[in-house]
Order: C-alpha cells, then sequence, then structure tokens
C-alpha cells in the first residue's frame, strides 16, 4: 500500500496518520496523487501548480491554483493529495509542497476523465481556481514534497512489477496448455518449435525477474525508508521497466498462440495487453526508469559515485 508508507514516514501529525491511514483500512478516506499536470508529467519538477500562504478567517493556510492530469481514483477519492510549487524555480528539488486537499473544496474541479486503450478510465483532467487549504492539510514539511512523491512511485513501481510478472506468466501457462490440447492438422501446437521456443524465452525471463523483484522488495524492507531512493532506485526501476514491457510480449504471444480466439474478448490477453501497456508510461516512462538505471550504473547517482570521484 503505497499510501499507508506515505502517511507512515511523512504525517505532520499523528492524528493526521491516524485519519489516513486507519481511515483508508476502514474506507472512510482514499486519496488520489495529484502530481502530474497536462504539459508536465516526466518533468514533475517544472509543474506550474502554485500554492501561496495566505490567512483567512484567522486560519494560516495556502490558496492553490493550477491544473492536474491523470488524477488515478478521483472518483471515488476524499481527497486529493495535490503537488504544489511553494517557492525555488521551476525544475529544482526543493520547494515543492503536498497540500490534502478535500473532495468537494470549492474550486477544485474535475473537467473530464479521459478515455484510453484501455477504454474509460479514473483518471480525470482537473482544475484548482482559488481552492483555500488549512495548513493542517499539508503532508510533509513545506518544500519536501519531491521526497513524498519519489517515496510513493518506488512503493507502486515494485507493485507493478509483480503485479506484470504476475500477468506474464499467467499468459505463458494459458499459452503451454492451449497448445498441448488445440491439434490443427492433427498434431498439438505445443511439438511445434515455432510454438516452444518463444515461450520458453519469455519463460526464462520470468523466473530471472522473479528473483530480482523478491530481492529487491526485501531489500526494500530491510533498510530505513529515506535510504531506497539513494540505494535501490536503480534496483526499482529494473524491475518495473522490464516487468511492464514483458507482460506486453508475453500477452501478444498469447493472443499469437490462441490465435482467433486469443485476440477476441472471450479470453483475457487483449485486456492484459491494455491494462498493463500503461505501466510503461505511469510511475514514470520507461525511459526515465532506464535513466535512472544508467545514472546509478555509471556513478552519476547512487552507491557508485565513489568508483568515479576521479573522473
Amino acid at each position: 500500500f503505497p499510501f499507508v508508507e506515505m502517511f507512515e514516514q511523512f504525517a505532520t501529525s499523528e492524528e493526521q496518520k491516524q485519519e489516513f491511514i486507519l481511515g483508508g483500512f476502514e474506507g472512510r478516506r482514499r486519496t488520489a496523487f495529484g502530481l502530474t499536470e497536462p504539459d508536465h508529467g516526466s518533468d514533475a519538477t517544472h509543474m506550474e501548480t502554485r500554492a501561496v500562504r495566505e490567512t483567512r478567517d484567522g486560519v494560516d493556510g495556502w490558496r492553490i491554483d493550477g491544473l492536474k492530469m491523470w488524477i488515478t481514483g478521483m472518483h471515488v477519492a476524499t481527497h486529493c493529495a495535490t503537488f504544489c510549487r511553494t517557492s525555488g524555480e521551476d525544475g529544482d528539488a526543493k520547494g515543492i509542497t503536498c497540500l490534502l486537499v478535500p473532495t468537494g473544496t470549492e474550486g477544485m474541479t474535475v473537467d473530464e476523465y479521459m478515455w484510453t486503450f484501455n477504454m474509460p478510465t479514473d483518471h480525470p483532467r482537473m482544475t484548482f481556481i482559488d481552492v483555500w487549504v488549512p495548513d493542517a492539510a499539508r503532508l510533509g514539511p513545506e518544500g519536501g514534497g519531491l521526497s513524498i512523491a519519489q517515496s510513493f512511485v518506488h512503493q507502486n513501481r515494485i507493485r507493478q512489477a509483480a503485479s506484470s510478472l504476475g500477468a506474464a506468466v499467467f499468459c505463458i501457462e494459458e499459452s503451454v496448455k492451449y497448445a498441448r490440447t488445440r491439434k490443427p492438422f492433427g498434431k498439438a501446437l505445443a511439438e511445434n518449435q515455432a510454438i516452444q521456443w518463444p515461450l520458453v524465452e519469455l519463460a526464462t525471463q520470468c523466473e530471472m525477474l522473479r528473483l530480482l523483484i523478491r530481492k529487491t522488495a526485501w531489500d526494500m524492507d530491510n533498510m530505513p525508508h529515506k535510504e531506497v531512493e539513494k540505494q535501490l532506485s536503480d534496483k526499482v526501476s529494473m524491475c518495473n521497466y522490464w516487468a511492464n514491457r514483458l507482460v506486453c510480449e508475453a500477452a501478444d504471444r498469447a493472443m499469437q498462440v490462441h490465435g482467433g480466439i486469443g485476440y477476441s474478448r472471450h479470453k483475457p490477453f487483449e485486456h492484459i495487453y491494455r491494462h498493463h501497456r500503461r505501466y510503461r508510461i505511469t510511475e514514470g516512462a520507461e525511459e526515465i526508469q532506464m535513466r535512472k538505471v544508467a545514472a546509478f550504473l555509471f556513478g552519476y547517482l547512487g552507491p557508485r559515485r565513489a568508483l568515479f570521484k576521479d573522473a
């Protein structure tokens, strides 16, 4: 549960922690994640949504103005965790603040739900005009919102990786079972190497990926939370981008093995492809994931920086 860890680590009070963690388990609180904007996705530090301090009726708070997009879950959310530039310059890591805006707050509107490859979805475009919340609605330190966003996406990336791996294995296993029983020309499909070899390669990648996901998740659980970004970010990205790519390959192969029925909605493979294809874009596009891996590999970030300190 990425939101549980987010509130456990960054809640500004015990009351806030109890409200959103226990309230989440009880179904009283559901938080949407308001980071992405129409003109800023991967470059989130260039966000244009602004929040400025403003006192209303003697209460210190924040006035928010801006646009957000792809804010998943707003149809059931009680709050939107809205990330705003509160200080600094565009591109600065510091100066972004997270504010918990209750659904129904005056000035916060859901303008439309976006149609996607996966059909109608719960991903809206939103507008914030003269939206005010008290300072008690702040999650984490003022100007420290990027750390909260990174915490969330690391938790979500490893979850996505495990989900995609499971779906990939399902596609492979269903294809194997079908190939053993389907007998065109009186001979099982499974006897053909053209059927065997692509599934062998996918199965091999799944086995290797499973170990990397489990090891990375174990490492995440056994180090201080704030060290994950410094020590393990590359491994999380490896798991994420490769699993999300692999499931698309596995679903595509399953459709091919099953033939016409595989392409139809009488089998789940086309839905698996449509659903998981988005994960190659969300939580950081796979190009962003690979850039993070490269930064760690070449020592620009992470534990290997010391190896290249004289370069």
